[in-house]
């Protein structure tokens, strides 16, 4: 690494250009700008000069940038610096022409990461690679100790771990507006450090699981089984914070850029209102988690893989237990005390939450998994891919209308249509149900009750003059 010390170093900039037409910078050059306001910035210029005169902006970033009409002086920043950072003593380099000029921006006050410095939220820095050369950007905050520099558009940046040291150029509305922000961040805490409770408002002090409680005790006489863990759960909670010096009541929005997002709570003015709101709140979530409906069927989660089973077996008669567990397993597990449905995919280590409110919605979908389960299981042993013309389901054109036959001589269809931007595609499994059909006609209506030619294209009168579909199916 280099061997000055980049905390005495100054770079000095004496190449400035005047900003007039014919004396521009090159489109898309990162350049060091001084404002008609003496301000200090860098950016990237896009603009054009037509009868004499010049227009456009220096980027910095993202919605972030330099009117041509503010800036007085450009010099480049396409500078390697390498050979003179490895000289242990020199204090100063010029930036331009060795000789005496009379204007010179002189740039100091390096830091560096590796001391545990690191800029301000938004601050606009000029930078010293590793290599050598000169960049700049704004620091965005990742977290404690952690960040990078945006420099252009669609948050293009520079890694902090590309830069040999840093020093702020001069503050702007950007970073101002940070500050600013900061400073009442500061005052807020200040105000928040002895907060003062409305005697009517929080009459039951200030822990909010009080008033959940309290509640509580009136959703129980419509819902016995209600607990404070079933308010809570997949609803954004209620707490009791102080804000402006007041504590208040208020739903907890989670962190935006690390700060807490609190939304007061502005329906009455009395701790009744509040438990009565909360009552309304939560009431939906304490109803779906009703024991009789939730788990009609028990909580031993073999009653119903045997459920499912036995139904989707009626039709995909090589269906085994093997099988519908291979691919999704189930189970009902205790979470924070109350018991949820869960599954776990091939790849899971674990169980995750299934969220279900009726037992009847859970058979659903491992019906449909274990479904799924068996046609992965099966292989396609030949294919027909059915002739079509130009077919409009809806605004969608219809693209692929093929039929497979199965290992086990079952059938399964796959159809696929798009518009110019998008697409989709559904795969049916015919039911033996289906080939009961004396006579094709009749199994064509039979057929169509699964794929409907109204929502997939073909119908009837598509499908029945088709000779080799007929044999394909058999008939």
């Amino acid at each position: 690494m280099f061997t000055c010390d980049y905390k005495k170093l100054c770079l000095a900039f004496n190449c400035f250009h005047e900003v007039k037409a014919g004396n521009m910078p090159e489109d898309g050059d990162y350049v060091l700008l001084e404002l008609k306001d003496g301000r200090h910035t860098a950016g990237c210029w896009y603009g054009s000069e037509e009868e004499g005169t010049v227009s456009g902006y220096f980027n910095r970033g993202t919605f972030d940038s330099v009117d041509v009409k503010e800036v007085s002086k450009w010099q480049p920043l396409y500078y390697d610096l390498s050979g003179s950072l490895q000289k242990e003593n020199i204090k100063r380099i010029i930036l331009g022409s060795d000789e005496d000029d009379p204007y010179i921006v002189e740039i100091g006050g390096f830091k560096s990461f590796k001391d545990g410095d690191f800029p301000k939220r938004e601050q606009y820095c000029l930078l010293i690679f590793k290599d050598g050369t000169l960049h700049a950007g704004r620091w965005d905050e990742l977290g404690e100790n952690n960040g990078m520099f945006i420099y252009a558009s669609a948050l293009a940046s520079h890694s902090m771990e590309k830069v040999w040291a840093w020093t702020p150029l001069s503050s702007d509305e950007v970073f101002e507006r940070e500050e600013a922000k900061e400073r009442e961040r500061l005052a807020e805490e200040e105000l928040n450090k002895n907060p003062t409770a409305d005697p009517e408002k929080f009459k039951y002090g200030t822990d909010i699981n009080v008033y959940y409680e309290k509640a509580l005790e009136k959703l129980r006489k419509e819902y016995p089984w209600a607990t404070v863990n079933q308010m809570k759960k997949q609803l954004q909670p209620y707490v009791i914070v102080p804000r402006h010096g007041k504590y208040i009541f208020g739903q907890d929005n989670g962190t935006f850029m690390g700060q807490p997002v609190v939304k007061e709570w502005t329906g009455g003015s009395t701790a009744d209102e509040f438990t009565d709101f909360l009552c309304e709140y939560t009431r939906e979530n304490v109803k779906s988690y009703d024991p009789q409906v939730k788990f009609t069927y028990g909580t031993d989660i073999k009653t119903y893989f045997d459920m499912a089973y036995e139904k989707v077996k009626k039709d995909y008669s090589w269906l085994n237990k093997k099988i519908a567990d291979k691919y999704c397993k189930y189970a009902i597990i205790e979470v924070d005390g109350e018991l949820e449905y869960a599954r776990k995919f091939r790849d899971d280590k674990e169980f995750h939450i299934y969220e279900c409110a009726t037992a009847d919605s859970i058979l659903h979908n491992m019906e449909y998994e274990f479904q799924e389960a068996a046609l992965r299981e099966n292989p396609v042993e030949a294919e027909y891919a059915v002739p079509f013309g130009s077919v409009d389901i809806s605004g969608w054109g219809l693209e692929k209308y093929t039929i497979y036959k199965l290992k086990t001589g079952d059938y399964k269809v796959y159809v696929q249509a798009g518009d110019r931007t998008t697409g989709g595609s559904r795969e049916f499994f015919i039911t033996p149900d289906c080939f009961k059909a004396k006579t094709y006609s009749e199994f064509l209506d039979r057929y169509l009750e699964i794929v409907p030619g109204g929502s997939f294209g073909l119908c009837k009168k598509d499908l029945l003059p088709n000779k080799a579909l007929k044999k394909f199916f058999g008939y």
